[in-house]
């Protein structure tokens, strides 16, 4: 997720899925991996983006007919069910465990990036794409049991702790204003071309 907010291709790899994406010469622009973006749209001029970027950048981003795009809405809790397949970016705890800093709910058959890794949401955040075996209810918030193919781990999730899920997508949502996180690729030019994009609904960050 590079300077601000992005990094790279092998932290994208791990992204929500949905799920948040200049110049030292063409041939270095196309070396470099996909990056992880995340900001406010400031303008649209037809298929390109304005945008905000985390790091006080104002970059530009080209849609294309490959780009994927979607929603983000508030979800809870209690949405959160054995079976469910979550993507976490956390933060370690002393005793082993991970806090999350938010929580995206796929949708089912969706499976992106299943694993841990490092993420760049903070300078010690972790992403984990895994399905919840249990939710163990504390006084205040829970701990999500998470496995994924190589291994698990604890997360602990508190009442503050931001929780999305996907819904239908809404491209209106692409104007001034918007909140995303996304993963693009870089261009000679300085823009990036969007490989997906997510977008907030009723003034939703997306928090991943």
């Amino acid at each position: 997720m590079l300077q601000g907010g992005v990094r790279t291709a092998a932290l994208a790899s791990l992204a929500a899925g949905a799920l948040i994406l200049v110049g030292i010469g063409q041939a270095s622009a196309q070396e470099a991996g996909p990056v992880n973006l995340r900001g406010q749209i400031q303008a649209v001029d037809g298929n390109t983006l304005t945008v905000r970027e985390r790091s006080g950048q104002t970059i530009k981003l080209v849609m294309g007919e490959k780009s994927g795009f979607s929603t983000l809405v508030k979800a809870s809790l209690a949405d959160i069910k054995p079976g469910t397949y979550v993507g976490t970016a956390a933060e370690p705890l002393p005793d082993g465990k991970l806090k999350a800093q938010e929580v995206l709910i796929f949708a089912p058959g969706q499976r992106p990036g299943e694993g841990h890794g490092p993420w760049d949401l903070t300078p010690r955040s972790t992403m984990t794409n895994a399905d919840v075996g249990g939710v163990v209810t504390m006084a205040q918030g829970a701990e999500l049991k998470l496995k994924y193919k190589d291994g698990e781990k604890t997360v602990v999730v508190t009442p503050d702790t931001p929780i999305v899920t996907f819904t239908r997508p809404d491209k209106s949502l692409l104007k001034a204003g918007t909140h995303f996180s996304g993963v693009g690729q870089k261009q000679a030019d300085g823009s990036y071309t969007v490989v997906r994009i997510s977008v907030g609904k009723d003034g939703l960050v997306p928090p991943m």
